[in-house]
């Protein structure tokens, strides 16, 4: 099988940084076969800059309805049999595509794939990257032992990835025909969407392909709306993950385990938030939930560290 890739941009005001996530595209040693800018309701220039591509990208545009439907919106027009995506501040290492291609047509069991990535600021300088931050990567990196590649599987990795995963959008690869069958990005959430699609998707998978190499770039931005609003960002982090932690009674128990340890970690941040805003009898009952739902040690000391402040 060789796969075909619709790589998926959609695109909010983004005229500074478009053709910069287009070009490295363009400029993959496994050619994408197609690139799909979703233009959600931009008041600058995105749109123009999509259209001065000419043939090589298709623009489609829509009313400001947020990125997840925008992502939904480019993978219903989509052809390729496999989908990836990319923020418009953000871009992809030359061999993005080929790292993940070639292994789909060696290997027709794997799920989806995902990868290594770098974290850089506003004026380019790195950061970290994302396997080495997080434990679920530091497990995938210590068992692939050097290799480029390497599946997870075991309910242990699962667990992991779920709770603190290592690997972004743009980092990863699913057949859309899986994507379609999930109905997509869920929609009405403005935080964690990400998570929420990738939980389902990892619940329904067996054999997911890691590659052990840096795949593209995310780019943090110091005036975010979740530093400029923490308290609201992770208000809707949580708001997000109650809805996932319902969906997830049916999922496999490995990922259920995963969405919990996800779900105190996203309470203690909202408590963190609220304490830090002065707010501490609301930071107490923002992780008391916790305690209830797995109780022990770590609900307990997250209670106590909310009424220390």
């Amino acid at each position: 099988m060789t796969p075909r890739f619709s790589v998926i941009i959609p695109a909010f005001n983004s005229a500074a940084t478009l053709a910069r996530a287009i070009e490295s595209v363009q400029a993959q040693s496994w050619p994408a076969h197609e690139i799909i800018v979703v233009d959600d309701g931009s008041a600058d220039a995105t749109a123009e800059i999509a259209v001065g591509f000419g043939d090589a990208v298709r623009l489609l545009r829509q009313a400001n309805s947020g990125v997840s439907v925008a992502r939904n919106a480019g993978a219903a027009a989509a052809t390729g049999d496999w989908l990836a995506f990319l923020d418009a501040d953000d871009w992809y290492a030359p061999d993005r595509l080929k790292l993940h291609a070639e292994w789909i047509a060696e290997d027709a069991a794997l799920d989806c794939l995902t990868g290594d990535y770098e974290y850089r600021d506003d004026a380019g300088i790195l950061l970290g990257t994302s396997m080495a931050q997080h434990q679920s990567g530091r497990l995938m990196l210590a068992k692939a032992s050097g290799a480029v590649r390497v599946v997870m599987e075991t309910p242990a990795e699962i667990a992991a990835f779920v709770a603190d995963h290592f690997g972004d959008t743009h980092t990863l690869s699913v057949p859309r025909a899986r994507f379609v069958e999930l109905g997509g990005y869920p929609t009405g959430f403005k935080v964690c969407e990400d998570v929420h699609f990738l939980t389902r998707l990892v619940a329904k998978s067996r054999r997911i392909g890691v590659v052990c190499q840096t795949l593209g770039v995310y780019v943090i931005h110091g005036g975010s709306a979740t530093r400029r609003h923490p308290v609201a960002a992770q208000r809707e982090n949580v708001r997000t993950l109650v809805d996932l932690a319902r969906q997830a009674e049916n999922f496999p128990f490995p990922v259920r385990q995963g969405v919990a340890a996800r779900m105190q970690s996203a309470r203690y941040n909202l408590g963190c938030a609220l304490s830090k805003s002065g707010q501490r009898v609301a930071a107490v009952g923002a992780v008391l939930p916790s305690l209830a739902a797995r109780p022990g040690w770590r609900s307990l000391r997250d209670v106590l560290s909310m009424i220390r402040g």
